[in-house]
Protein backbone atom coordinates (compact mmCIF):
# COMPACT_ATOMS: atom_id res chain seq x y z
CA UNK A 1 0.00 0.00 0.00
CA UNK A 2 2.95 2.45 0.65
CA UNK A 3 4.01 1.83 -3.02
CA UNK A 4 0.58 2.81 -4.64
CA UNK A 5 0.61 6.18 -1.95
CA UNK A 6 4.60 7.32 -3.74
CA UNK A 7 2.75 6.06 -7.24
CA UNK A 8 0.23 8.67 -6.90
CA UNK A 9 2.29 11.39 -4.67
CA UNK A 10 4.72 10.90 -7.79
CA UNK A 11 2.23 11.25 -10.54
CA UNK A 12 0.43 14.21 -8.73
CA UNK A 13 3.71 15.94 -8.24
CA UNK A 14 4.53 15.24 -12.09
CA UNK A 15 1.10 16.72 -13.66
CA UNK A 16 1.70 20.20 -11.41
CA UNK A 17 5.25 20.23 -12.52
CA UNK A 18 4.02 19.88 -16.26
CA UNK A 19 1.31 22.23 -15.85
CA UNK A 20 3.51 24.61 -14.52
CA UNK A 21 6.40 24.52 -17.04
CA UNK A 22 3.54 23.98 -19.91
CA UNK A 23 1.66 27.60 -18.55
CA UNK A 24 5.08 29.31 -17.78
CA UNK A 25 5.87 29.01 -21.25
CA UNK A 26 2.81 30.43 -23.00
CA UNK A 27 3.68 33.15 -20.44
CA UNK A 28 6.86 33.87 -22.68
CA UNK A 29 5.30 33.24 -25.85
CA UNK A 30 2.78 36.01 -25.20
CA UNK A 31 5.44 38.75 -23.65
CA UNK A 32 7.48 37.85 -26.74
CA UNK A 33 4.26 38.38 -29.30
CA UNK A 34 3.84 41.66 -27.33
CA UNK A 35 7.42 43.12 -27.60
CA UNK A 36 7.35 41.93 -31.46
CA UNK A 37 4.18 44.11 -32.27
CA UNK A 38 6.45 47.19 -31.17
CA UNK A 39 6.61 50.14 -33.48
CA UNK A 40 10.10 51.52 -34.13
CA UNK A 41 11.06 54.68 -35.73
CA UNK A 42 14.26 56.58 -36.75
CA UNK A 43 15.40 60.23 -37.61
CA UNK A 44 17.98 60.97 -40.58
CA UNK A 45 17.56 57.78 -42.79
CA UNK A 46 19.72 57.68 -45.74
CA UNK A 47 18.74 53.96 -47.53
CA UNK A 48 20.53 52.74 -50.35
CA UNK A 49 19.08 49.51 -51.61
CA UNK A 50 20.69 47.24 -54.75
CA UNK A 51 18.19 44.63 -56.52
CA UNK A 52 19.14 40.75 -56.44
CA UNK A 53 22.19 41.15 -58.71
CA UNK A 54 23.73 43.93 -56.81
CA UNK A 55 22.78 46.52 -59.09
CA UNK A 56 21.74 50.10 -57.29
CA UNK A 57 18.03 50.31 -57.21
CA UNK A 58 16.93 52.70 -54.81
CA UNK A 59 18.47 55.44 -52.87
CA UNK A 60 16.51 57.74 -50.68
CA UNK A 61 16.27 60.17 -47.88
CA UNK A 62 13.86 59.83 -45.21
CA UNK A 63 13.30 62.60 -42.30
CA UNK A 64 11.24 60.19 -40.14
CA UNK A 65 10.72 56.59 -40.26
CA UNK A 66 7.63 54.95 -37.83
CA UNK A 67 7.68 50.91 -38.51
CA UNK A 68 5.52 48.12 -37.14
CA UNK A 69 7.46 45.17 -38.08
CA UNK A 70 4.19 42.65 -36.87
CA UNK A 71 1.75 44.87 -39.65
CA UNK A 72 4.53 45.33 -42.08
CA UNK A 73 3.50 48.77 -42.62
CA UNK A 74 5.99 51.69 -42.05
CA UNK A 75 5.06 55.57 -42.13
CA UNK A 76 8.00 57.89 -43.77
CA UNK A 77 8.07 61.78 -43.50
CA UNK A 78 9.79 63.70 -46.05
CA UNK A 79 10.86 60.84 -48.45
CA UNK A 80 13.16 61.99 -51.14
CA UNK A 81 14.06 59.09 -53.11
CA UNK A 82 15.62 58.26 -56.75
CA UNK A 83 15.04 54.88 -58.50
CA UNK A 84 18.21 53.54 -60.66
CA UNK A 85 17.72 51.84 -63.98
CA UNK A 86 20.50 50.30 -65.41
CA UNK A 87 22.92 52.26 -63.53
CA UNK A 88 21.49 55.75 -63.74
CA UNK A 89 18.62 57.25 -62.02
CA UNK A 90 15.30 56.78 -64.12
CA UNK A 91 12.75 58.21 -61.69
CA UNK A 92 12.72 60.23 -58.40
CA UNK A 93 9.85 60.54 -55.81
CA UNK A 94 9.31 63.53 -53.31
CA UNK A 95 6.07 63.56 -50.76
CA UNK A 96 5.75 64.77 -47.88
CA UNK A 97 4.33 61.64 -46.26
CA UNK A 98 4.66 58.14 -47.45
CA UNK A 99 3.29 55.10 -46.37
CA UNK A 100 4.22 51.87 -46.90
CA UNK A 101 2.18 48.53 -46.79
CA UNK A 102 2.41 44.83 -47.42
CA UNK A 103 6.30 45.35 -46.61
CA UNK A 104 6.42 47.59 -49.10
CA UNK A 105 4.53 45.93 -51.88
CA UNK A 106 2.44 49.42 -52.02
CA UNK A 107 3.71 52.47 -50.97
CA UNK A 108 1.22 55.60 -50.65
CA UNK A 109 2.69 59.19 -51.05
CA UNK A 110 1.19 61.80 -49.96
CA UNK A 111 1.58 65.77 -49.71
CA UNK A 112 2.71 67.60 -52.88
CA UNK A 113 3.70 64.85 -54.58
CA UNK A 114 6.45 65.62 -57.31
CA UNK A 115 7.22 62.39 -59.41
CA UNK A 116 9.84 62.94 -62.20
CA UNK A 117 10.30 59.89 -65.25
CA UNK A 118 13.80 60.64 -66.57
CA UNK A 119 14.06 60.44 -70.69
CA UNK A 120 16.23 60.55 -73.69
CA UNK A 121 14.15 63.85 -74.80
CA UNK A 122 13.82 65.15 -71.13
CA UNK A 123 11.99 64.68 -68.04
CA UNK A 124 7.82 64.18 -67.16
CA UNK A 125 7.27 65.20 -63.87
CA UNK A 126 4.06 64.63 -62.18
CA UNK A 127 2.22 66.97 -59.67
CA UNK A 128 -0.54 65.15 -57.40
CA UNK A 129 -1.75 65.27 -53.91
CA UNK A 130 -1.78 61.24 -53.32
CA UNK A 131 0.42 58.63 -55.64
CA UNK A 132 0.53 55.01 -55.26
CA UNK A 133 3.36 53.25 -56.01
CA UNK A 134 4.29 49.46 -56.44
CA UNK A 135 8.39 49.19 -56.30
CA UNK A 136 8.46 45.91 -57.24
CA UNK A 137 6.65 46.19 -60.90
CA UNK A 138 7.57 50.32 -61.01
CA UNK A 139 4.42 51.09 -61.45
CA UNK A 140 2.53 54.45 -60.19
CA UNK A 141 -1.71 55.04 -60.10
CA UNK A 142 -3.47 57.65 -59.11
CA UNK A 143 -7.29 59.02 -59.15
CA UNK A 144 -6.69 62.25 -58.03
CA UNK A 145 -5.80 65.56 -60.20
CA UNK A 146 -2.25 65.40 -61.77
CA UNK A 147 -0.23 67.95 -63.12
CA UNK A 148 1.80 66.70 -65.79
CA UNK A 149 4.85 68.77 -67.44
CA UNK A 150 7.47 67.23 -70.17
CA UNK A 151 9.05 69.15 -72.99
CA UNK A 152 6.30 68.37 -75.60
CA UNK A 153 2.70 69.00 -73.26
CA UNK A 154 1.71 70.49 -69.82
CA UNK A 155 -1.85 68.95 -69.04
CA UNK A 156 -3.80 68.49 -66.52
CA UNK A 157 -5.34 65.29 -65.66
CA UNK A 158 -7.69 63.25 -63.53
CA UNK A 159 -6.10 60.31 -63.23
CA UNK A 160 -3.00 58.35 -63.85
CA UNK A 161 -1.56 54.79 -64.58
CA UNK A 162 1.57 54.56 -65.66
CA UNK A 163 4.40 51.87 -65.88
CA UNK A 164 7.58 53.14 -65.38
CA UNK A 165 9.31 50.08 -67.16
CA UNK A 166 8.20 50.24 -70.59
CA UNK A 167 6.97 53.57 -70.61
CA UNK A 168 3.21 52.84 -70.76
CA UNK A 169 1.28 56.11 -69.75
CA UNK A 170 -2.47 56.29 -69.03
CA UNK A 171 -4.45 59.52 -68.59
CA UNK A 172 -8.01 60.53 -67.95
CA UNK A 173 -9.88 63.32 -68.78
CA UNK A 174 -6.98 65.10 -70.05
CA UNK A 175 -7.18 69.32 -70.59
CA UNK A 176 -4.18 71.00 -71.49
CA UNK A 177 -1.70 71.78 -74.42
CA UNK A 178 0.38 69.50 -77.07
CA UNK A 179 3.46 71.18 -79.03
CA UNK A 180 5.28 68.22 -80.45
CA UNK A 181 8.91 69.18 -81.31
CA UNK A 182 9.52 69.52 -85.36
Amino acid sequence: MDTKVLYVTAIAIAAISGGYYYYSGKGNKLEVDSARSMTYSAEKINLTQTDDNGNLHVRAQVDRLEQDLQKETAKLTNLNASMYKNGAVDATFYAQVANSYDDNERVVLSGNVVATKLMQQGQMQFRTQELTGYPETRVIETDKQVVVESPQAEFVSQGLKANLNDGQYEFFNIRGKYEPKS
